[in-house]
Parts: structure tokens; C-alpha cells; sequence
């Protein structure tokens, strides 16, 4: 989801620099509400929909399953498929944002003679399936984005909002959901992280709920899946005052759309509030808030200075983490919410 997020806002300025472009993008199916909404018929260049504002199509990809099943028959099927669709359309080039080797791996399947990516990816043996090896220098990974973007135009583009489609049942969804609690503010809180060592103890998430709603505040809880012990906890530890949301990526898109603050580790939601222009509290442990931290919105970061950059997938928080007290972090959402105009 995040890597997702940080592509859109190079996209998003591919699509409004050449409007009549045909952009298409391969993308984990899961995550596809990132692109368009539900029931979106494409995009029509005369007629641009809000439901699918930055794509013309897109292909949704069961990645995570064919790499637990490699060998499976459905698994051949599906590849050799995609394949077929993709050297099908002639493209002219193919940019692999992720920096991955199955990212790079799909973009050769396009057959185009153009293929860019970074100099230094993600993954080293990514490059070797590049074509076009992009040396960038931006410190955020949304700024290297714009780079290798820029690589296909031949001048520089600058960072964009992104834009993200608008879902008409999700929003009305999420209009009832504030009705229901008399439009009052509003601060969406995920207590989840990709992997343990990112992921900040849920019970200081619930004192910082318990502050919130002390403040008069509503507090939404979003947690992604296998995650929804977390949400339970934080909803027993307010004595079922914070409001879970629904668990679709498309209510969590609507929902971001209306709320005060987004507090959350290094995580989907949190880049979603970016993507957004919603003011963001951070609470950074292994990885860099340089290169994967706020961007283009009002935020706080706090990230203890003895926490250092390792990805490596431990499931025990990082020590740097556990040493961020939930006083700092109400205190983070109070300068920020203090700021904010009303919706």
C-alpha cells in the first residue's frame, strides 16, 4: 500500500503533464481500491471519472499467492496470461517504481525496449533486468519517484497532490458514519505496522486514545488484515468509545477524506493520509523518516535518536520505539489539531 501511495503523486504528474497518454498499471489486487472505485467503467480522456482519475486500466495481480504457490497449475495460468496481455500492448516504457525482482520481473513481461528503474533498487538484482538505470537523488522515496517518472518525459516533473478515486457507496458510507456522531472531529488511529519491530505497543496506542476522547475528540480505529486484535484491544481499553472502521481499503479511503488526524507508525494508513493532505502524527522506530516519513502534508514525527535504519522483519518492537511515551505523542496531536480549520 505504501510504495503504492508513493508512486501516485509521480503518476498523478505523468497524467496532468500528458493527459492523453495511455497509463496503465499492474498492481496487487488487494490494493487495486488505490486506483479505482468499485463499479468505475475505466477512464475516458474526454470525460475523466473521479472514480478512476489517473489510470486507464489496470491489472490486478494475485502476487502474494503465486509466491506461496509457485509451482501450482492456476498459478502458470495466471502468469503466463498476464504475459500474453502485456506484450500485447506495445508499450513504449515501463517504469518499476518498487525496485523489486517480481516488480522488475513483470515489467519485462511487457517486451517493451524500454524498461527504467533505479540505479541502486530496493533489491540489487532488480537492476540487471533494467534497461534504463536512473540515478537519483532525492532523500524521499516519492521525490526518487519523480525522478525515474521524469526519465520518460525528459524534463523534470514536480511532486503533485495524487489523486485517488471517490467511491460513491464508501462515501456515503462514511457520511453516515459522522452523522451519527453529530459531524464531531474526528482522529484515525492505526495501531498496525507491516512488521513487529514498526509497530508501536497497542496499549500506548489506547492511552493516546483514552487523551483524544478526554479532549472531546471521536477516535477511529482502522486495522488492516490480521490486525483486528489490535483494533479489539484499543476498543476494550476505551470501553468501546473508539469507532472501528468497516476493514474495506475503499470506506478507509473515504473515511481519511474527513478526519482531523492521522496517528500511525510507518505504515499504509498513515502514507493515505498524506495522499490526502491530512495533517499526520509519526511514530518512526527502524526506518528512516527521511526517505519514508511525511510528505507533502502537516505532520510530527517522533522517532527516538537512538533508533537506527534496519528493515530487517523482527516481530519484537524496535528498542528506539519503546522508549516514545504517549504524553509526547497527545501532545504531538494537540499542536497539530489546534491548527487544523474545521471540515
Amino acid at each position: 500500500m505504501g510504495d503504492i501511495l508513493h508512486a501516485l503523486p509521480a503518476v498523478t504528474a505523468l497524467r496532468q503533464a500528458h493527459p492523453s497518454w495511455e497509463i496503465d498499471w499492474v498492481v496487487e489486487s488487494r490494493w487495486s481500491p488505490l486506483l479505482a472505485a468499485e463499479g468505475s467503467r475505466g477512464r475516458d480522456s474526454a470525460n475523466p471519472s473521479p472514480m478512476q482519475p489517473v489510470v486507464d486500466r489496470f491489472y490486478p495481480v494475485p502476487i502474494k499467492v503465486w509466491g506461496r504457490n509457485p509451482l501450482k497449475r492456476t498459478t502458470r495460468e495466471e502468469i503466463s496470461a498476464l504475459r500474453r496481455e502485456l506484450g500485447s500492448i506495445n508499450y513504449e516504457a515501463v517504469l518499476d517504481f518498487q525496485g523489486a525482482v517480481r516488480s522488475a520481473w513483470i515489467a519485462r513481461m511487457s517486451r517493451s525496449k524500454r524498461v527504467i528503474g533505479e540505479a541502486h533498487p530496493r533489491e540489487r538484482l532488480a537492476s540487471l533486468l533494467f534497461h534504463e538505470r536512473i540515478r537519483t537523488h532525492g532523500a524521499h522515496v516519492i521525490e526518487q519517484d519523480m525522478e525515474l517518472a521524469s526519465a520518460v518525459v525528459g524534463d523534470d516533473l514536480a511532486p503533485v497532490q495524487p489523486w485517488l478515486p471517490v467511491d460513491p457507496a464508501a462515501t456515503a458510507w462514511v457520511d453516515q458514519l459522522f452523522a451519527s456522531f453529530g459531524g464531531q472531529s474526528a482522529v484515525l488511529i492505526n495501531p498496525g505496522a507491516g512488521w513487529g519491530a514498526k509497530r508501536w505497543p497497542v496499549e500506548r496506542y489506547a492511552a493516546v486514545a483514552r487523551g483524544l476522547i478526554e479532549r472531546g475528540n471521536r477516535v477511529l480505529v482502522n486495522a488492516g488484515p490480521g490486525e483486528e486484535c489490535l483494533a479489539q484491544v484499543l476498543a476494550k481499553h476505551t470501553e468501546g468509545q473508539a469507532i472501528l472502521l468497516g476493514g474495506q481499503l475503499s470506506q478507509l479511503i473515504a473515511a481519511t477524506r474527513r478526519i482531523a488526524l492521522t496517528i500511525a507508525g510507518d505504515t499504509g494508513p498513515l502514507h493515505l493520509a498524506c495522499a490526502l493532505r491530512r495533517p499526520v502524527v509519526g511514530i518512526y522506530g527502524p526506518t528512516a523518516p527521511s526517505r519514508n516519513g511525511p510528505f507533502g502534508t502537516r505532520f510530527k514525527v517522533l522517532r527516538s535518536p537512538d533508533s537506527r535504519r534496519d528493515h530487517t522483519r523482527r516481530e519484537a518492537p524496535e528498542a528506539g520505539l519503546l522508549t516514545i511515551d504517549p504524553k509526547a505523542v497527545l501532545q504531538a496531536a494537540d499542536e497539530l489539531l489546534a491548527a487544523e480549520p474545521a471540515l
